[in-house]
């Protein structure tokens, strides 16, 4: 009988350790899941639980100076509150959109205090659940300065239907992004709606348009960035070289490149104004030839150490996802570096890229880390962060950065950056076409700041796209109307 017994219990008691085991695993599971794994859940723009808990609280406030440019209102359906974007597509590609299906931009970046869910904001949810009050989302406040915003946007929309670009405005001093514009935008509005079809058609139609509307152009796009390049072998000869604003090159209208039978031209295959010309009236010319031949005098090395200075080869901006990085080609043949000095080859840019060029040459040499964020506060406005500017790189010294700075105050004062003169004020600059495909016409960019003796904005212009003839397309004609009305904002509110 007791044998029995015993052989009865086994199968007892193996049963018993088997969901044993099993308790223990999903005790596991349910630790790592609620405090291992819980913030990258949370994170989850897939997490339909916290999305749907999110819609139906008071999700705090985006804003651009004392403007909202994102904020919730009461709704009338199940969510409760309804996020609505005033300045829809003029702020799109910094505010992103916060949907039922994922969130972008600042709306994802910093979800979790729009939301209400950041530790910090722990306390306001504890005074709202003792008050039995429905909790509110902290508020962001950004960099961004609703003047000079206004400038790119409207510039943009001078130039007329059709086109694609980007402008990006910063503080040299600080690294403040003071604007970022995308167009064509699309309309947040559309994809916050709570009707699910109508927001999931909206997205479907701007992924399909070949404009790419979604695409933030200002961080997102690498292009030839041109004759702005020059700046950054400019930089190099000055640092590596010993050149100066009058040291002597290459003027004549045309070179034969090493190890080829290529033979590159000048814009219009002109001189630059002699055989030998300074290296400041090369920059005004914006000489082809002049710095291909630098190029050449400088190793690979030397010109993509000078580059990665000013930023190129890496990720900075760390408030908003999905920023590329701006490339300089490696191993380079002589043939491929001339090309590569004038920014041409495989050399690539962001216009983010090119405004910090320009804002670290402004800034005595130093480049700042940019950034869109400035401050969060809770829904009672206490401040609970606050971003402090830092360092970036030393890209060059200060007396490289100063003849640079008299180079491209030359450039506008009577080079090819004249459209962005300010009456009264010492603007520098400088421009840029770069070519693409024989199928399409070339990329008009400008880069500059102002003033140039006390910098307050750095600015980048890409026009990737427009109505304008090709024959008529130029750096300083599409991007320097825009780059003056950024800085004016800024100079003369």
């Amino acid at each position: 009988m007791t044998v029995m017994n015993g052989g009865m219990n086994r199968p007892v008691r193996t049963l018993s350790v088997f969901f044993l085991v099993l308790f223990l695993a999903l005790m596991a599971n349910a630790t790592y899941l609620q405090f291992v794994k819980a913030k990258d859940l949370n994170d989850d723009a897939r997490n339909r639980r916290v999305v749907q808990a999110a819609f139906s609280r008071q999700r705090g406030a985006i804003l651009a100076g004392k403007t909202a440019v994102a904020h919730s209102v009461p709704s009338k359906d199940q969510f409760k509150f309804q996020r609505v974007y005033p300045k829809s597509k003029e702020y799109a590609p910094v505010t992103g959109y916060f949907s039922y299906y994922s969130q972008t931009g600042i709306e994802h970046s910093q979800n979790q205090v729009l939301s209400g869910d950041d530790s910090r904001l722990f306390v306001r949810r504890l005074i709202d659940l003792v008050n039995n009050t429905d909790p509110k989302g902290g508020n962001v406040e950004l960099t961004i300065d609703p003047a000079v915003q206004d400038a790119a946007f409207n510039g943009f929309k001078a130039l007329g239907d059709g086109v694609e670009g980007a402008a990006v405005a910063i503080e040299p001093s600080t690294g403040r992004i003071l604007a970022m514009v995308s167009t064509p935008s699309f309309d947040p509005n559309e994809m916050a709606d709570h009707d699910v079809t109508a927001s999931t058609k909206a997205y479907e139609r701007l992924l399909k348009d070949p404009a790419q509307p979604l695409l933030n152009r200002a961080i997102q796009t690498t292009l030839p960035p041109g004759s702005t390049f020059k700046l950054v072998t400019a930089a190099a000869a000055m640092e590596d070289l010993g050149m100066t604003p009058d040291s002597m090159v290459d003027g004549r209208a045309s070179l034969k490149l090493p190890q080829t039978s290529h033979v590159l031209h000048n814009e219009n295959n002109i001189p630059c104004g002699g055989d030998q010309v300074t290296l400041t009236r090369a920059l005004d010319r914006s000489c082809n030839v002049a710095f291909a031949g630098v190029g050449l005098k400088l190793t690979d090395a030397q010109l993509r150490k000078q580059a990665e200075k000013f930023g190129f080869g890496q990720t900075y901006l760390t408030d908003l996802s999905g920023q590329a990085t701006s490339r300089f080609p490696t191993t380079l043949s002589p043939p491929l570096r001339a090309q590569s000095a004038i920014g041409q080859y495989e050399v690539a840019a962001t216009p983010l890229q090119m405004a910090m060029v320009s804002s670290g040459i402004a800034n005595h040499g130093v480049v700042m880390t940019p950034y869109v964020v400035d401050r969060i506060t809770s829904s009672d406005l206490d401040v609970l962060d606050q971003t402090n500017p830092t360092e970036l790189s030393t890209a060059v010294s200060p007396r490289t950065a100063g003849m640079l700075t008299q180079m491209m105050t030359s450039v506008v004062d009577q080079g090819t950056g004249t459209p962005a003169r300010i009456p009264g004020v010492q603007v520098a600059g400088k421009t840029g076409t770069a070519q693409s495909t024989a199928e399409r016409p070339p990329y008009a960019w400008f880069t500059g700041f102002a003033p140039a003796d006390n910098p307050k904005i750095a600015v980048a212009v890409l026009v990737e796209s427009s109505n304008t003839s090709r024959d008529e397309i130029a750096g300083g004609a599409l991007g320097g109307p825009i780059a003056k009305a950024m800085m004016e904002a800024v100079i003369n509110p």
